[in-house]
């Protein structure tokens, strides 16, 4: 059985705290207080308990690091230590609707000699499925015990890829339809499930064979990010850069796919 690190079983532990109450909010979706943050954009309580339960747990691990949080935006830690980057239910529109897709994603981001973010533990976790989607930097992509590796496929016409679709307030809904007449004609499927913490993990997993969003913020992706790159695949922004963050733009696969999908991306934002 491969042994992670301390952080990681820290990281898991919390997501396991938190979990019973999201399962049990699930079934009872229906009495859940929710309020409007913007245009398409909801909050249960779902998310906002279990949001504070995972603070709770990883400040108790971790009591100096710092969080920068979906709801609960930028606690302040100490600036000489790590910070957590956590989307607590990740898939809320997927939840309130009783679609059973949705993920609570934990990253934790260090800070390179030249003061630059970086990425170095991982956590993705699906409390409906008891699926644990983890890496580290430098250790491999895991769910559970066992080694993820992205998709071996090379070429387009046997690609299954999934996607995320503007909607209210939300992305560019022609920007986004440009990529898709592009990618649509030569792939073996285009799927949506509105998880992208998920979609980044099932990518590394080999479920799926690429995937393209823009408009995501950080939570919902820091931990994808590493998934993906620690399975052996790539991760850039829709102009083949490592700006993904910044530009909130992210094309992930392996690295066959990732140059042909990327041709396709190119050329429909040049059209």
């Amino acid at each position: 059985m491969v042994s992670h690190s301390g952080l990681i079983a820290v990281m898991q532990k919390a997501a396991r705290k938190a979990a019973p109450r999201l399962r049990r909010d699930f079934g009872e979706v229906e009495q859940l207080q929710v309020s409007k943050k913007g245009p398409g954009d909801f909050v249960s309580m779902a998310d906002k308990r279990a949001e504070q339960t995972l603070v709770e747990e990883l400040r108790a691990a971790r009591p100096d690091w710092g969080f920068l949080l979906e709801e609960g935006g930028a606690i302040e830690g100490n600036p000489a230590k790590p910070r957590f980057i956590i989307d607590p239910l990740d898939g809320t529109t997927n939840f309130l609707h009783g679609i059973p897709h949705f993920a609570i994603s934990i990253a934790v981001e260090e800070k390179k000699p030249n003061g630059q973010p970086d990425i170095t533990h991982a956590l993705v976790y699906q409390p409906l499925t008891d699926e644990t989607f983890w890496a580290e930097k430098g250790r491999g992509s895991w769910l559970h015990d066992r080694r993820l590796r992205v998709s071996a496929r090379r070429y387009l016409d046997e690609a299954l890829i999934g996607t995320g679709i503007p909607h209210l307030g939300r992305s560019d809904a022609a920007q986004w339809t440009r990529i898709y007449a592009a990618i649509a004609p030569e792939v073996a499927g285009i799927r949506r499930f509105g998880a992208a913490s998920l979609d980044f993990a099932w990518v590394a997993a080999g479920r799926m064979d690429g995937f393209w969003e823009d408009d995501l913020d950080i939570w919902d992706s820091a931990a994808g990010i590493l998934l993906v790159k620690e399975a052996g695949g790539f991760v850039s922004d829709f102009r083949g850069q490592d700006r993904m963050v910044e530009r909130r733009e992210y094309l992930a696969a392996n690295g066959d796919l990732h140059s042909r999908l990327h041709k396709l991306v190119a050329g429909a934002l040049r059209g």
